[in-house]
């Protein structure tokens, strides 16, 4: 693995272990040339998956992109970073298992909203105004109303 810092070809491992509810392994690196440490993760990837853009482009998938997606929507709350790569993962695995080598942008965007419901409704909301493409204040209205209708659902349906 080259060295993020010094470029150099070598690098040791020092400690490995599973992340990502063993999904991946996170490996901790130093560079013996210039002692730089930094993290490196390897992943399974089941197949190359190809992300079908509304301009009818094609462009390969990206988890970082994804992953920057579910940072940006949910910058300044209070989410523990695991929980986003766990969010993160849990879609990658569905894209990769759903037999699918060409994902529709709008799929990918659906589980996004989905996940961000389950982790944070600010984060949710934020993600929501992006991809729905608001347009006034009454989306953002209509949208916390729906979140509003499901949480009041929840807790009644928790007083049983």
């Amino acid at each position: 693995m080259r060295c993020p810092y010094c470029g150099s070809e070598d690098s040791q491992v020092k400690d490995s272990r599973p992340a990502e509810d063993g999904a991946a392994i996170r490996r901790r690196r130093v560079c013996p040339d210039c002692g730089g440490r930094f993290t490196t993760f390897e992943r399974v990837q089941l197949r190359d998956l190809q992300v079908l853009k509304k301009t009818g482009r094609r462009v390969p998938f990206d988890r970082d992109k994804l992953a920057k997606s579910f940072q940006i929507a949910l910058r300044k709350r209070p989410v523990d970073p695991e929980r986003i790569d766990r969010a993160v993962s849990g879609i990658v695995r569905r894209l990769e298992s759903s037999g699918e080598t060409e994902i529709a942008t709008d799929g990918i965007g659906l589980l996004v909203l989905e996940a961000l419901k389950a982790l944070d409704d600010v984060g949710f909301v934020r993600y929501a105004s992006v991809y729905r493409d608001f347009t006034g204040p009454q989306d953002f209205e209509r949208t916390i109303a729906e979140l509003t209708a499901r949480i009041a659902g929840d807790t009644i349906a928790g007083d049983d």
